[in-house]
């Protein structure tokens, strides 16, 4: 065996390694969760409460709930990482406006049992959708969010949905930030943003930030060209995926509650 020959099954075998532990250990890279236990509901946000949801396959998950004055609710769904203590500053913000507010947690998240997966987001999604189902409801995913909000859409329309900065499917926000891996063939999660809002009919806002790295503009703007429905696009000059403006900037918490006037609240 020549040394060239050698050397470049060194290379393969190095590759199938690297490969492998890709696929096996993928979800640590995707969810990033913040475990530990948050606060009561009231210390963090004015007047919330703390509440609990079971999903269908036994999981007793915790979340915050906001009342509000208006007869509309927004569904928040966080994006991969942190807990639903990050997101207080836009459950207070929405709150300012009287809406009420459902901050859920994922399992794995903030305190909560289980693993996160798809599969296992949908059924923590649904199962928060249950503590609503008395009023009209706006549906606010963040990032990856948007991928839980808009599969719960299909099962469960709303009233409207907030997709802040939204990827076409998770590959596509993958082959962005990896563009040396095979993202695509790897993922066993797919969230297909794009796919699932070509099927809703409900009202549409897609924000997203100019300067944003790690969801491109480009993949924002093209979920709001595959709108079925009446489609906003709400564009955050110069800001990146993580920053503050992105999370209770004006633009940001003003397109929700202009949801929630355009459906009569």
């Amino acid at each position: 065996m020549t040394t060239l020959t050698r050397t470049a099954l060194v290379v393969v075998a190095v590759l199938v390694l690297l490969l492998a532990l890709l696929w096996v250990f993928q979800r640590h890279l995707i969810y990033l969760p913040d475990r530990a236990p948050v606060p009561p509901a009231g210390e963090v946000v004015p007047g919330a409460r703390d509440v609990s949801f079971t999903t269908s396959d036994g999981l007793r998950l915790a979340g915050w709930y906001v009342p509000g004055t208006r007869d509309v609710t927004v569904l928040i769904a966080g994006g991969n990482a942190g807990n639903r203590r990050d997101r207080a500053p836009l459950a207070r913000a929405l709150s300012e406006h009287g809406l009420a507010v459902l901050l859920m947690d994922y399992r794995g998240y903030g305190g909560n049992p289980g693993t996160p997966t798809e599969e296992g987001l949908h059924r923590d999604a649904l199962a928060a959708r249950e503590l609503i189902s008395g009023s009209r409801v706006i549906y606010f995913g963040e990032s990856l969010g948007a991928g839980v909000v808009t599969r719960l859409a299909l099962e469960r329309p709303p009233d409207g949905l907030v997709l802040r900065s939204p990827f076409t499917d998770l590959a596509a926000a993958g082959q962005a930030n990896y563009p040396f891996l095979p993202v695509r063939p790897l993922l066993r999660d797919r969230f297909p943003v794009a796919e699932n809002v070509a099927r809703i009919r409900a009202p549409v806002v897609v924000v997203y930030g100019t300067r944003d790295t790690i969801v491109p503009p480009r993949l924002s703007r093209a979920v709001a060209q595959a709108a079925a429905g009446h489609v906003t696009t709400v564009e955050v000059a110069g800001a990146g995926h993580n920053d503050l403006s992105m999370l209770t900037g004006p633009d940001v918490v003003a397109a929700v509650v202009r949801l929630a006037e355009r459906n009569g609240s």
